[in-house]
């Protein structure tokens, strides 16, 4: 079982970026040239190892290798983005890693792509990417192919060497558990579960009860033999159950307008543990978007676009206004599930106005990683 944690550390001391890993600041996913440029070392590195894993790794800084992390990126659709760009797609895997010195809510990246004999190459355009391109690694750079290529089994036993190298121990595993409970979550009653006599997940949250129903927030929970987040949220409420084979997360979204607030099931996440060593983790869509008065959502809508306008002219918020902006994500999602096409294309325009307002950028990326869940769980 490998320690994700000691195989970033171990990928960055390896040396510069190669043609097996790559290191990015962060992803941005909302834009189609920050998706082109995903997919474009996707594609890349697929191509330029075809019998080992290769590896990007997100949160660091290009220039000194600083560990300077980036947001939880809730990772099970991202597939579905490779899938929908790519012929002949490799499998990939996100995970959320966890470093002791980074702030709670930050992780690293690692995207994980598995080897694949068959070369990749862009199925269909984006942004100033053409059809029928075909991306390699040389070096550090993931550069464009007229025509046939070589493929690279140079890698091979670097990469195992590297993997081997970051195997995890009953000492590492130890030290997790303690960490997660008694240095950070001390605060929020931590649990911990061992399944399978191997498998360690620890949990903590924040219980509160709304009307009949008890839930946890501002959730976190690790699988700690890999040292890897496997739900983190700052918002949203989770109910969490298990048995001895399995755990379960059931995430709810908390929805409505005029502070009449509804809490929606929005996915069950199921984590069955095997007696040979392996796990795998389930995923089930519940969302059920409920219906709103449309003449209101009109009103709402026209006045989170006047809200808009004030921050783009710099014109100061009243008291008032700075409440209406903190809801203007959850808002924007609701106008958008009910008919509104192209709120969410205004909300995520909004990006760099929100930013600079704590709570309400809290709750933006609160709303655009639902919205994310939603699209790629539709084109699945």
């Amino acid at each position: 079982m490998i320690n994700k944690r000691l195989l970033i550390k171990n990928l960055l001391a390896h040396n510069d970026e190669s043609s097996f890993y790559d290191k990015k600041r962060q992803l941005n996913l909302h834009s189609r040239e920050g998706k082109a440029k995903f997919l474009k070392h996707i594609c890349a590195l697929s191509n330029s190892n075809p019998t080992n894993n290769s590896y990007i790794v997100v949160g660091i800084e290009d220039h000194d290798n600083e560990i300077v992390g980036d947001d939880f990126f809730d990772d099970s659709r991202i597939q579905n983005l490779v899938n929908a760009f790519l012929e002949n797609p490799p499998k990939i895997q996100y995970e959320n890693v966890p470093f002791p010195n980074l702030p709670k809510e930050k992780v690293v990246g690692l995207v994980t792509i598995k080897p694949k004999s068959k070369t990749s190459s862009f199925k269909k355009g984006i942004h100033t990417i053409l059809a029928n391109t075909v991306f390699v690694r040389i070096g550090s750079n993931s550069i464009p192919l007229d025509g046939p290529f070589e493929k690279n089994y140079q890698n091979t036993e670097t990469v195992i060497g590297i993997e081997n190298n970051s195997r995890n121990s009953i000492a590492y595993t130890l030290d997790g558990v303690i960490d997660f409970m008694n240095i950070g979550h001390k605060d929020m009653s931590p649990k911990y579960k061992v399944f399978k006599e191997l498998f360690v997940i620890c949990w903590a949250g924040i219980q509160r009860k709304v009307r009949d129903q008890t839930f946890l927030s501002r959730v976190d929970i690790s699988l700690i033999n890999e040292q890897i987040k496997l739900f983190y949220s700052a918002q949203d409420d989770v109910t969490i159950t298990f048995d001895e084979d399995s755990f379960t997360i059931l995430e709810y979204v908390p929805l409505g307008l005029n502070d009449k607030t509804s809490y929606y099931p929005l996915e069950k996440q199921t984590i069955r543990f095997y007696d040979n060593g392996y796990y795998k983790i389930e995923r089930e869509m519940l969302f059920e978007p409920p219906e709103f008065n449309r003449k209101m959502l009109f009103h709402i809508y026209n006045s989170n676009l006047a809200l808009i306008d004030k921050l783009q002219k710099g014109i100061s918020l009243s008291e008032r206004e700075q409440r209406d902006l903190h809801n203007l994500p959850s808002t924007f999602m609701i106008c958008y599930l009910n008919g509104f096409d192209d709120a969410k294309q205004k909300l995520a325009d909004a990006k760099p106005l929100i930013k600079p307002f704590p709570a309400a950028y809290l709750s933006f990326k609160e709303a655009m990683r639902i919205l994310r869940k939603m699209k790629y769980d539709t084109q699945n």
